[in-house]
């Protein structure tokens, strides 16, 4: 697993101006918490986060937070971003115990896809149902995402959680719960087949509409 490192300094003041002040400083206000450490309040140097903010491993890997000299391990739990310009605005970071098993969510990323039967079957679509998924490991064995290779993708093919490939130590607790949570996680349709599903009215609809008619004519 690669490691990532993200600097930071300890800020001792805090409140809606002095973060303000922060941003206008081109600084990120943070704050990380978890383990058996109290909450800390942090700043980083926002054009370190942007940069870190375009990949994927930033948003589902174990990062080595280094504040003032001293490192810790970290999960980015939570971004705030600006809701028009190209700002992040806060993070929260958790702290992350070696030996104690974490559940967070990590992206599936599909493989293959214009290379399996059904990408190349005309209008054929193929729908991602999930695009991330909650897995439970340790630390050590947290994946930056989920392959899924679509190779032999057919027409009519479903792919369902328990059809993911999982890296060794890593479960989906969701399968635990039930057949029911098997959902998903990509269908490979007709585009035809979509549509008529889309435009059908609901089957619950019909009996009304006709029970309608019934009591206009009454």
């Amino acid at each position: 697993m690669s490691e990532h490192t993200i600097k930071a300094t300890g800020r001792s003041v805090e409140g809606k101006g002095a973060s303000r002040r922060l941003r206008h400083a081109a600084q990120l206000p943070a704050v990380v918490y978890g383990g058996s450490a109290a909450p800390q309040s942090i700043q980083i140097e926002h054009e370190q986060i942007w940069l870190a903010s375009q990949h994927e491993w930033f948003y589902s890997s174990i990062l080595n937070l280094d504040v003032d000299g001293k490192v810790e391990q970290v999960l980015l739990r939570d971004m705030q971003r600006h809701p028009y310009k190209q700002l992040i605005m806060h993070l929260d970071f958790q702290r992350v115990d070696a030996n104690h098993v974490l559940r967070t969510s990590v992206q599936v990323r599909l493989v293959n896809q214009e290379k399996s039967p059904a990408g190349k079957t005309g209008g054929v679509v193929i729908m991602h149902e999930l695009t991330e998924v909650e897995i439970s490991c340790l630390p050590k064995d947290l994946p930056e995402a989920i392959v899924l290779d679509l190779s032999d993708l057919a027409v009519g093919g479903v792919v369902h959680l328990s059809g993911l490939k999982l890296p060794a130590g890593v479960e989906i607790p969701a399968l635990k719960l039930g057949k029911e949570y098997d959902v998903a996680v990509v269908v490979a349709k007709h585009g035809k087949e979509e549509a008529e599903a889309t435009d059908a009215p609901a089957a619950a609809d019909v009996p009304a509409t006709k029970a309608a008619k019934k009591e206009e004519k009454k």
